[in-house]
């Protein structure tokens, strides 16, 4: 899969969190001196983030070298070079943190989103990502869930319709919740949550496309697919795990959300070394 196109822009919050009002330390570097850099994993993963990390040395360095051994998408094993950097020996110096640590948290995210991607493989479900996603890193992660093999839900508020018991609550009721949505944004598909077979029947005379069924056993998982009929398409959410979802997906559900491919990140643990040339 080709990386993903971004203008380093982006990146620069990331970097001023780090560089403020500049490198005390690498100051004593002097400003000519050029420098290599190569950068390695210890562990097995799924390479994600090479314009990320990019673009932190492209913003130091506008003359700075990157080649790469893997393209995103890429499983990568332990010990392996991932890419090799040469550049200015300060804005290598300054950027290499920021640069790590968008890199294996991106990384971090494809592994894990690949994981549940083959866990499910053969069943016809899909496995969805949600919006409990590290801040400023929303896009970023969305795409290394992608990248994956997962899906994306909905980027955010503004794109999708997902009426929750508090929009419910507010509303009245389920259908008064629908009929509003509905009047006040035509057209935009809308997915409802429910917490019971109960509510499932009652969104189900509604004609919503999608129904999120929340924390549902796996035998009422499979009572919610026989009763729905494929009138709507079914989403289950709530404790899923890489050791339970292929069990949930096997109950016949549309798709599977799952908030710990982009919350509960364990970054991959990558080493940049990087030797001066004097």
């Amino acid at each position: 899969m080709q990386s993903e196109n971004i203008d380093p822009e982006r990146v620069r919050p990331f970097l001023m969190e780090d560089l403020g009002s500049g490198d005390l330390t690498s100051d004593i570097v002097p400003v000519s001196m050029k420098a290599n850099a190569t950068v390695c994993t210890r562990e097995s993963m799924i390479l994600c983030g090479r314009e990320w990390f990019a673009g932190v040395f492209r913003l130091l360095d506008e003359s700075c070298e990157i080649s790469w051994d893997f393209d995103d998408g890429d499983p990568v094993l332990p010990d392996s070079r991932i890419c090799t950097v040469f550049g200015m020996a300060r804005a290598l110096l300054t950027g290499e943190r920021t640069a790590l640590n968008l890199l294996q948290t991106l990384c971090s995210t494809a592994t894990v989103s690949r994981s549940f991607a083959d866990a499910v493989a053969g069943t016809g479900t899909r496995v969805l990502d949600t919006r409990k996603t590290i801040p400023g890193l929303r896009i970023a992660q969305k795409y290394a869930v992608r990248l994956g093999g997962c899906t994306n839900h909905r980027v955010g508020l503004f794109d999708a319709i997902l009426i929750k018991e508090n929009h419910i609550f507010a509303a009245g009721s389920i259908q008064q919740a629908i009929d509003s949505a509905r009047s006040i944004h035509p057209g935009v598909p809308i997915e409802v949550e429910v917490e019971s077979i109960a509510e499932l029947e009652q969104v189900l005379h509604t004609g919503a496309e999608r129904i999120l069924l929340d924390n549902f056993s796996l035998q009422q998982l499979r009572s919610a697919v026989e009763i729905t009929n494929r009138r709507s398409q079914l989403e289950a959410s709530g404790n899923v795990r890489l050791e339970n979802v292929r069990k949930i997906a096997e109950t016949g559900v549309d798709f599977i959300s799952v908030g710990s491919l982009t919350k509960d990140v364990k970054a991959v643990d990558l080493s940049m070394n990087i030797d001066l040339v004097r």
